[in-house]
């Protein structure tokens, strides 16, 4: 039986094509940037060719470590689910989730019955508290985030891209005074995101109002009450045409026809490490693979 090169130089190889630098493998691996680069250079030399094209700080596989990256990583991540099997106590697989309680309630929740016939043995420890990305590693494997971009030393992939929709209650469209043109925001309460505050912003400079301030703005961290004050007259919300729709309240309209593409989205983020575990990997397929046949 041939002799196989060290199961250390394997993992650095895998989690430095994955994430692209010695620095955040290294971190991933809790080892120093150079005893990484040896085990690379280890492997390497074991084959007899070079793996990766090295520019500055960046490194990315060359087609000959692409190609072993495509027979290697499936391997190392049987190995790795076989070691969690046996030293997991059970059958059950756990996915410790972080996840905005909007997101769960309108697009994670009504889902979970796939989930659950596709893997009956995953089971996940929700966690809608704040700072999810903040979290992972210390009390969270994987987290549903929104935000406008990801740190590239996480692994990270965008669920959406959406357009920013002015909601407020249909009973602004009524009465003496109904509220049909833009400019009349001046007179209104805008309730905003406190993670969300460029869409405000957004909304406003494609409708041509930078200079139109309205009458408050009102930050809330849940979008679920975002709608529900707007539906009870409070004040008027800029939000996802998605949260819109979800919604589904018949109480809300969109108003005007104003849509400008948002800056932030949902993504789905962990460690890269954390993608080594199985319940990761099996929940971040189903989800995007539920979220991909759902626009198809």
């Amino acid at each position: 039986m041939r002799r196989l090169p060290p199961l250390g130089a394997i993992e650095a190889f895998v989690q430095v094509a994955r994430l692209g630098s010695i620095k955040a493998a290294a971190q991933e691996l809790a080892l120093s940037a150079p005893a990484l680069s040896r085990r690379v250079q280890s492997l390497e030399r074991f084959i007899g060719k070079p793996l990766f094209d090295r520019r500055h700080q960046a490194m990315s596989p060359n087609a000959d470590g692409e190609r072993l990256l495509g027979q290697i990583a499936p391997v190392l991540d049987q190995l790795s689910d076989a070691v969690e099997a046996m030293t997991s106590g059970g059958d059950v697989l756990r996915l410790r989730l972080g996840v905005l309680p909007l997101f769960a309630s309108q697009r994670l929740f009504p889902r979970l019955g796939s989930l659950r016939l596709a893997h009956p043995e995953l089971h996940l420890d929700i966690d809608t508290a704040a700072h999810g990305i903040a979290r992972l590693g210390e009390g969270l494997d994987a987290v549903i985030a929104l935000a406008r971009e990801i740190d590239p030393a996480l692994y990270a992939k965008r669920l959406d891209r959406n357009s920013v929709y002015l909601i407020g209650a249909k009973t602004l469209l009524d009465g003496p005074d109904p509220i049909t043109r833009p400019e009349q925001i001046s007179g209104l309460t805008a309730l905003v995101h406190r993670e969300m505050s460029e869409n405000f912003t957004a909304w406003r400079t494609q409708a041509g109002l930078e200079g139109i301030e309205p009458l408050a703005i009102d930050l809330f961290d849940s979008g679920p009450l975002m709608l529900e004050a707007a539906a009870q007259g409070l004040g008027v919300a800029f939000m996802h045409q998605s949260h819109f729709a979800d919604a589904a309240d018949p109480r809300l309209v969109q108003l005007f026809d104003i849509s400008v593409e948002s800056p932030y989205s949902y993504w789905f983020v962990c460690r890269p490490r954390a993608l080594l575990q199985k319940p990761v990997r099996l929940f971040r397929d189903w989800l995007i693979e539920t979220l991909a046949d759902e626009k198809a």
